[in-house]
């Protein structure tokens, strides 16, 4: 449903042209320093802003409404709200008809028996993701270890460290209560325009599929450094599967792999088996990560290291051939309004959330 995790429960709730979307975090630990500027990084890494993504611009001013007290977690359920400002819901009444290819309009109208609200993609919007992200920030303050993720894919090409991919007028408003001086994260260590030869592929791609009215998908991996072993379950609630779960919560993700990943399949025993080696304090941990840190679903004291495949966005300007319920045929669809030419631009502060929150969880119940 609406709910992820046991101890540390995140539920979602709003639409994407509702009054607002927002968070319920319960499991929160107290005595937290927690204000609304705590936010501001990772918000900003998921706003648009960014040659390549959507037009839609809102503050997403974070209001704690509560669960915190004198600039600390209560323990109380924390509360995050964010008002929706920027809305064009004309553009979306052509897809009660005609619903688009790759969507949930279809699948939302049959669930809820036509009572959902279509405007934005309603509940089933990636600006959904803003209180995931909002989440995530919690989470990772309760955390002892980094995570970290990047793109590394755009189009199939690769994306090279150091590559400008968020500009500096994606940042939130000065006008806002968050300061527009906001730290550089590594996707935005280049100014806007400082593109290096070796990343023109992906910038070349980017711009034929905009001008083409297409899109594009995209790669990101995660690194969780310093993770201690024996976090995880073995079967239903091992790692693998709770992170799984938890990214493929995230809209247009399409696929999740670990360590060696789909290629372990083309590898022979004693290339994938991962002998052990000594840390030098007593301990010992795998020579190589092959299994991306976890061993039967437990953290083996290596990085947790995974990738997160993402579709191309479905919302594009090219003509479609698909069906017209209301005049039962195949019809003509071409997609107005402001979309991602390759939502997978946003998504690294969305995976590195949705990681914390999984984590954040399985520490709680140790």
């Amino acid at each position: 449903m609406n709910t992820f995790g046991r101890v540390f429960r995140v539920s979602l709730f709003g639409e994407s042209h509702g009054r607002g979307i927002g968070v319920v975090i319960d499991g929160v630990r107290p005595g937290l320093p927690l204000s609304v500027n705590d936010f501001k990084t990772d918000i900003r890494r998921r706003a648009p802003g960014a040659y390549g993504t959507t037009e839609r611009r809102e503050d997403d001013i974070p209001e704690i409404l509560s669960g915190v007290y004198k600039g600390h977690t209560t323990g109380a359920p924390l509360t995050i709200l964010f008002v929706n400002n920027d809305t064009e819901s004309g553009d979306y009444q052509l897809f009660k008809d005609t619903p688009r290819p790759g969507h949930a309009d279809f699948t939302a109208s049959v669930k809820y028996l036509d009572f959902n609200d279509p405007a934005g993609s309603g509940h089933f919007s990636g600006r959904l993701t803003l209180p995931i992200v909002a989440a995530g920030v919690v989470a990772k303050k309760m955390l002892s270890f980094d995570v970290r993720a990047s793109l590394k894919e755009i189009g199939g090409f690769p994306v090279h460290s150091g590559s400008s991919v968020i500009p500096s007028s994606s940042v939130i408003p000065s006008s806002s209560v968050i300061p527009s001086e906001v730290e550089e994260s590594p996707e935005e260590a280049l100014p806007d325009g400082s593109i290096e030869e070796k990343d023109a592929s992906w910038k070349e791609a980017l711009a034929k599929a905009k001008a083409a009215g297409d899109s594009l998908g995209g790669i990101v991996e995660c690194v969780v450094k310093d993770v201690p072993p024996g976090l995880g379950e073995p079967f239903f609630d091992s790692v693998e599967a709770l992170v799984s779960h938890a990214i493929f919560s995230i809209p247009g993700v399409r696929g999740v792999e670990f360590g060696d990943g789909f290629k372990a399949a083309r590898m022979k025993g004693s290339e994938h088996n991962d002998p052990f080696t000594p840390t030098g304090n007593g301990w010992a941990k795998p020579v190589k990560n092959g299994a991306g840190g976890i061993n039967g679903g437990i953290t083996n004291g290596c990085d947790i290291v995974f990738r997160v495949a993402f579709k191309p966005t479905s919302s594009i300007a090219r003509r479609q051939e698909t069906f017209n319920f209301a005049e039962g045929r195949l019809a003509g669809l071409e997609i107005p309004g402001r979309h991602d030419v390759c939502f997978a631009l946003r998504t690294p502060p969305i995976v590195e959330a949705m990681t914390a929150i999984v984590l954040a969880d399985l520490t709680l119940l140790q």
